[in-house]
């Protein structure tokens, strides 16, 4: 970005980067600026080189909390304890080895979101995965032991509180429009557990912390998930279908549970599809990003029927267009939850319908490995030439699909048949 001298209006009408984060630099006081993220938050940074000749850049405030005036008198000082041989940065680090457990998670998820902190594979962590933190840490972490210390935590201290989570102490309502009630359970507990000792990790290799005062807390095994739908379900879950469509249920959403029954996609990845991303000819979709990176995943004629017969709303790129606005389709769950009413059908999720897909491709007589690379857990990494995409992995996708709507399609002309009748 531009050097400029900082003022309250140049920042005001600063717009935030797509991605990552920019940095405006003020020409009054060199190595005083503001950095604005994608998110769009704005803070007030000062830049140096200590003694030793190392860059540091530490953050003086949030614009808001501080004036532009007043940041750049703080960021003189810190230069002025620069010139007799200080280094703020490092004092600052110090005084955090003194965190509480909700100021560290604050410290960890400002660092993550600026891309300052680096996860699996070397990357950046995802956006997705830092707002599931933040989820466990306003509603489970923070109310248990956020005023702690951060050093003077115990394994004892945090299984204590996975103990608290998985009995449902921190149980209240959802916020943000979700509905339903956030209870806890040895699933999100053992979750709770794996972020923090994450964060304490990342604290210690960035120097907040000597050593990392909870490693080897015991973290609880969450409940595989199982449910998968037997033939039959699959059948009067067609039927439930058929019946929804008659009787006006969104067909943005239906076109979605159909995609999702017929690909074994993650609800995520088949509710945000693009249409560029479909290659109908070659048979596969094209995933920039999915939980396990960019991926080619192979699709069958019977969801590329469904995907080509969505309406398009112009200016959204999406293959399940939001009515509104110009994202996604988000609600499919909510469907779901009705046709499985409608069918008579308990405990089924999204994810259940993945399930189904890997478990009617095992029915068939596919391998493991196989429906492992069906399913995206498998390398199916972007760099391949299009061309080359196994051709026995595409027959196992499109046997399986035409499986699913077999028996979908059973379902629906037995309602056809009821429909007649009456």
């Amino acid at each position: 970005m531009p050097i400029v001298k900082l003022t309250k209006r140049a920042i005001d009408a600063l717009v935030p980067p797509k991605a990552k984060q920019a940095i405006l630099w003020d020409t009054e006081v060199k190595g005083f600026g503001l950095r604005i993220m994608a998110s769009g938050i704005k803070t007030f940074v000062v830049q140096y080189r200590n003694a030793e000749g190392i860059k540091r850049r530490m953050n003086l405030g949030r614009f808001g909390v501080l004036t532009v005036d007043g940041a750049r008198d703080l960021a003189k000082l810190k230069l002025a304890e620069v010139i007799v041989g200080e280094d703020p940065a490092d004092k600052v680090r110090q005084v955090r080895k003194g965190m509480t457990v909700s100021e560290m998670c604050d410290w960890y998820l400002e660092e993550a979101r600026a891309g300052n902190i680096l996860g699996r594979k070397n990357v950046p962590i995802k956006t997705s995965s830092l707002d599931l933190d933040e989820s466990r840490i306003r509603t489970h972490i923070g109310p248990l032991i956020g005023n702690r210390i951060v050093k003077h935590l115990t394994i004892a201290i945090v299984e204590q509180m996975q103990t608290d989570v998985k009995n449902g102490k921190t149980a209240k309502p959802r916020t943000g429009g979700r509905g339903g009630k956030a209870t806890g359970g040895p699933g999100v507990a053992g979750r709770c557990v794996g972020t923090l000792q994450a964060i304490l990790g990342h604290a210690k290799h960035k120097g907040l912390l000597d050593t990392h005062p909870t490693l080897g807390a015991k973290k609880l095994a969450g409940k595989k998930r199982t449910r998968r739908l037997s033939t039959t379900e699959i059948e009067m879950l067609g039927k439930a279908i058929a019946y929804a469509e008659a009787n006006g249920e969104n067909p943005v959403a239906l076109g979605v549970l159909r995609t999702l029954l017929l690909t074994g996609y993650r609800r995520q990845e088949g509710q945000a599809m693009h249409r560029s991303w479909l290659h109908p000819d070659r048979g596969y979709v094209m995933f920039p990003d999915t939980k396990g990176g960019a991926q080619i995943r192979a699709i069958g004629p019977a969801a590329i029927r469904v995907l080509e017969a969505q309406a398009e709303i112009a200016g959204n790129p999406h293959l399940f267009p939001s009515a509104v606005g110009h994202g996604p389709f988000t609600a499919v769950s909510d469907c779901l939850r009705r046709v499985c009413g409608l069918a008579g059908i308990k405990g089924v999720t999204p994810h259940t319908l993945r399930h189904t897909f890997g478990s009617v491709a095992g029915d068939l007589g596919f391998s493991e490995l196989t429906i492992r690379a069906m399913l995206g857990h498998a390398s199916q990494n972007v760099t391949q030439d299009y061309v080359h995409i196994d051709e026995a992995l595409k027959l196992a996708v499109e046997r399986t699909s035409n499986e699913i709507e077999r028996l979908l399609a059973r379902g629906a002309e037995k309602q056809r048949a009821l429909q007649l009748a009456a």
